[in-house]
């Protein structure tokens, strides 16, 4: 076994850690969600847990990518440290989403790098399903966590969402709606834009987008978002 790093768990006791929580009984409940049936079948709760065993670490996480494991590169999102994140990386490891579950895992690490806001712009109008959801996603996230940032911003986003809007895509058109959903949940002003970028994303009258439009109207328009925002209270959402 390889020896154990000054600061924390080497590569192999780390996997070994990954196959005893591993639940083969969980892969064929994961794949009719969408997940890969490759992987050992750890909840995310368990996941978390064990990340909380161990200390940020960069280079583990790269190492527990390189393995292709699904879990595995579930926790490198977990315990890497986002000051040590290079753009090449982003690059790479968007290139190996194969499921929606990493997309959205690994974006909240990617979310706070100084890349995201470029990349997010940059995913949303490329043409792989998994990239083109993590341009989305990080939209959403954005939404909800970066209190700084200035609606000009959001409003740029919008004419992207609305270009989207028509890939048919499952996992590319639901994170679309989640992006449009987020921004118009972050205040009344982004509201009623987020409310009229999904007015013309109806009438654009693609399939998928026509879907997009009336989810996101409906919860847009809805007494109980109307009167958070009214109270200045924003709420997190799928």
């Amino acid at each position: 076994m390889e020896p154990v790093r000054a600061d924390g768990l080497g590569l192999e006791e780390t996997l070994a850690a990954l196959q005893s929580l591993g639940r083969p009984e969980r892969l064929r409940e994961n794949a009719r969600v969408g997940i890969p049936v490759s992987g050992l079948g750890i909840t995310v709760p368990a996941l978390r847990g064990l990340a909380k065993t161990l200390r940020p670490d960069h280079a583990l996480a790269l190492e527990l990518w390189a393995t292709g494991i699904h879990e595995a590169r579930q926790l490198a999102a977990m315990i890497d440290d986002p000051a040590l994140v290079a753009e090449a990386q982003l690059e790479q490891w968007v290139r190996d989403f194969d499921s929606w579950d990493i997309c959205d895992g690994v974006c909240v690490l990617f979310e706070r790098t100084p890349f995201a806001w470029a990349k997010a712009v940059e995913w949303a109008e490329r043409d792989e399903e998994f990239v083109r959801r993590a341009g989305f996603t990080l939209m959403a996230y954005f939404a909800v966590h970066d209190k700084a940032a200035a609606d000009s911003r959001f409003l740029e986003l919008l004419p992207i969402i609305r270009a989207a809007a028509g890939d048919e895509r499952n996992f590319v058109k639901k994170a679309v709606n989640w992006a449009l959903r987020n921004i118009g949940k972050r205040n009344m002003a982004l509201n009623a834009a987020a409310i009229a970028a999904a007015e013309k994303i109806r009438l654009d009258g693609t399939r998928s987008g026509r879907w997009i439009a009336a989810d996101a109207l409906r919860e847009l328009r809805s007494d109980a978002v109307q009167a958070r925002l009214r109270n200045g209270v924003t709420r997190k959402g799928r």
